[in-house]
């Protein structure tokens, strides 16, 4: 298959994506490396600066985000000084608050899973915020042909800058789910990494409820032939929030695939989530297999849903490369047709959306998880009523 011909199957004009994918970035621990963000920078553009302020500045920590792990036996979890050789392995920054993350956060959490464990339990990470501005580094590390899940779940508040890197040996498999549940104040920016080793597999979930601007930008890049990674995310953005959620996949390996699958609801004014995919195909990365969709519902009016999907190919030799995005309004025609046959009006509204989420719910894979997230959506919608 020609560029041209795979850039055809992307828009479905042959002509080149209207929004180029971005340049590499500049990539540093020091904070000075990476200017401050004016809001001019594609990467920004989209962002509200103020709130971001003092993570920018790299403000002392006058806060702390407390972390309670919970861990199956065989599973190492220690706290390490930022030289350790696992820190940074998969992620070196690419903006300045996560620099700050690493230089601020006054050494990093290693969470280890050894080789060829099979956990019966998920490792679960519980971050609560008590207010104030604070760093946090993990690091996640899993073992050749090990099989884990990790959750990492955020609530309180804060205004926080938290790194997060995932390390696959060959033919692991990991499922990682991380869910931004946060009080209405908080602020969180996030840079999460993973690294696929040969063959393995991964499942990353995103979830982001609570936050007044929680901005979210997971990274894949994969180290050898046959990884699978495949990224999920689902928000629901009410009146006055910010979520924004930056993806990057690059593929520079043999045979690999990638399906990115993100969706969105809206309400209240001034209710805005954005969402940007990347993904990047390299000369070498013959065989690639990669598709990205997001879709967004906006339940009412004053909320704003920006979505920009990016594709780059540099390698004529691709199994599948593709793109979908889409915003639009509440399915009129799907609650007439349930309120026809005598649901009410709240609960065929309830309906309509949990099947709208439904297929990014399926891929969370611990069930009092899917169950606590079913039930804030249902909270949600009925703040607003039908």
């Amino acid at each position: 298959m020609a560029v041209r011909e795979a850039r055809a199957r992307v828009d479905g004009s042959g002509r080149p994506p209207m929004v180029p994918a971005p340049s590499a970035p500049v990539r540093s621990r020091d904070p000075e490396a990476h200017p401050a963000p004016t809001g001019r920078e594609e990467a920004w553009r989209f962002t509200p600066l103020r709130p971001l302020k003092a993570l920018i500045a790299g403000q002392e920590p006058d806060g702390k985000v407390d972390v309670a792990v919970s861990a199956p036996a065989g599973v190492e979890v220690e706290n390490v000084a930022t030289v350790d050789p696992r820190v940074g392995r998969v992620l070196t920054p690419v903006d300045r608050v996560a620099a700050f993350a690493t230089v601020r956060a006054g050494g990093a959490l290693v969470v280890t899973v050894p080789a060829e464990a099979e956990l019966d339990e998920p490792v679960l990470l519980k971050l609560r915020g008590d207010g104030g501005v604070c760093y946090s580094h993990l690091a996640v590390e899993v073992g050749p042909f090990a099989r884990a899940t990790v959750v990492l779940d955020h609530t309180g508040t804060a205004k926080y800058a938290g790194n997060v890197e995932v390390y696959l040996g060959h033919g692991a498999s990991v499922t990682f789910v991380s869910l931004q549940d946060w009080d209405d104040d908080a602020v969180h920016a996030g840079a999460h990494a993973f690294s696929l080793g040969r063959d393995a597999k991964l499942r990353a979930t995103h979830i982001t409820l609570g936050g007044q601007l929680v901005r979210l930008c997971p990274t894949v890049d994969y180290r050898g032939a046959g990884g699978d990674a495949e990224l999920s995310g689902l928000f629901f953005t009410d009146a006055g929030q910010h979520q924004e959620h930056r993806l990057l996949v690059t593929h520079s390996e043999r045979n690999c695939r990638s399906r990115v699958t993100y969706k969105g609801a809206l309400q209240g004014d001034n209710a805005h989530s954005v969402w940007i995919g990347d993904v990047l195909i390299g000369a070498d990365a013959v065989g690639t297999d990669t598709y990205e969709i997001n879709r967004n519902l906006v339940l009412t009016d004053g909320a704003r849903a920006d979505s920009v999907p990016n594709l780059e190919i540099l390698t004529g030799e691709v199994t599948g490369a593709g793109h979908a995005s889409a915003t639009g309004r509440f399915d009129d025609e799907a609650l007439f047709y349930l309120m026809a046959r005598g649901i009410p009006s709240d609960e065929a509204r309830r309906l309509v959306v949990r099947g709208f989420f439904g297929e990014v719910l399926d891929r969370v894979g611990v069930e009092s998880l899917r169950e606590r997230v079913t039930a804030a959506v249902d909270a949600e919608l009925a703040g607003v009523g039908a």
